[in-house]
């Protein structure tokens, strides 16, 4: 895990923060109260990714491009 809060993290560290989270709580050899507190890191890490990506979705539902190649308006985002 890392030092580094939450709130301040990029997806990508956000994610493999998540995986580590993850990780130590398969192997099982978790004590409970350390497991509760690795269940509500991971929790957070993960609100924290699907915030972000809704971030990111947005700001990919907003851009449209002209022949040119440049940014001209806003389409809505398709997930597909």
């Amino acid at each position: 895990m890392t030092d580094i809060p939450i709130p301040e993290m990029t997806f990508e560290q956000a994610m493999a923060d998540l995986e580590r989270v993850v990780a130590q709580m398969e192997k099982g050899d978790v004590a409970l109260e350390k497991s509760i507190d690795l269940y509500e890191r991971g929790a957070a890490l993960k609100k924290h990714c699907e915030d972000k990506l809704r971030a990111a979705e947005e700001r990919v539902s907003q851009l449209t491009l002209s022949a040119e190649g440049e940014v001209t308006g806003a389409v809505p985002f398709n997930a597909g």
